[in-house]
């Protein structure tokens, strides 16, 4: 229902009735990231919406009129896609009117460091580490680094490194980037479980074991940080 809609009563937690993204984006423009893992069901009702300008909510049988720009990125090759199965030609064929292919970041070092500080700007204030800044030296070991996961996991990089990091000033150190070829090499890479249990304990010596606020800055309600505690032992 996230991008059609949906009316109150359609499901269990339907309690109001609700504009999917297309409808919400009328007269505008939609950007549908990694459209190529679209479900073929959602393929086919995303092309009706197209063709026929209306949207239709889970739970109803109204149409609703839609004036639509949508912009699509994927990192699939689209046209193998078709060819496996996995993507709908005349769906293709509709979005496919113009063209941009962005290169890797691997391909585009300059863009590195204005990425890591608009990364680093944006994530700073959900850490309570608005005073960060990265290094020259962790700036160029970003540029040395392949990037196989591209933006996302340079965005995930900078993340970590505020989660993990105690300096103001993250470094080289900070970053826990290897060559992609190194992987197995060395130590293990942080999992999720670890940068969360380390998240966690900071919120807890900041606000000094107070429960509601430790919730509040994690953003997650007391229950689930109750069975994260006894998850973590913490």
């Amino acid at each position: 229902s996230e991008l059609f809609g949906h009316v109150k009563g359609a499901f269990t937690d339907a309690r109001i009735d609700r504009a999917g993204k297309i409808e919400a984006a009328d007269k505008g423009t939609l950007f549908l990231d990694e459209i190529g893992n679209l479900s073929y069901v959602l393929q086919a009702k995303l092309l009706n919406a197209l063709q026929s300008r209306h949207v239709t909510r889970v739970g109803s049988n109204e149409p609703v009129p839609v004036d639509i720009r949508l912009i699509c990125a994927t990192n699939h090759n689209l046209f193998e896609d078709v060819e496996k199965g996995l993507f709908r030609e005349d769906l293709l064929y509709r979005i496919n009117t113009i063209q941009i292919e962005v290169p890797a970041l691997r391909n585009r070092k300059e863009d590195i460091p204005e990425l890591a500080s608009f990364f680093l700007h944006r994530l700073a204030g959900k850490y309570h580490k608005k005073e960060a800044t990265l290094s020259r030296e962790a700036i160029a070991k970003m540029q040395e680094y392949a990037w196989p996961g591209n933006v996302r996991e340079l965005e995930h990089t900078i993340e970590k490194a505020l989660i993990l990091s105690d300096n103001a000033v993250i470094e080289p150190s900070d970053l826990f980037l290897r060559p992609h070829e190194e992987k197995t090499n060395g130590s293990a890479p942080v999992t999720l479980d670890e940068m969360e249990r380390t998240l966690i304990e900071r919120a807890i010596r900041h606000h000094d074991n107070n429960l509601s606020a430790i919730a509040k800055e994690l953003g997650i309600s007391r229950p689930t940080l109750y069975s994260k505690i006894k998850k973590y032992g913490l």
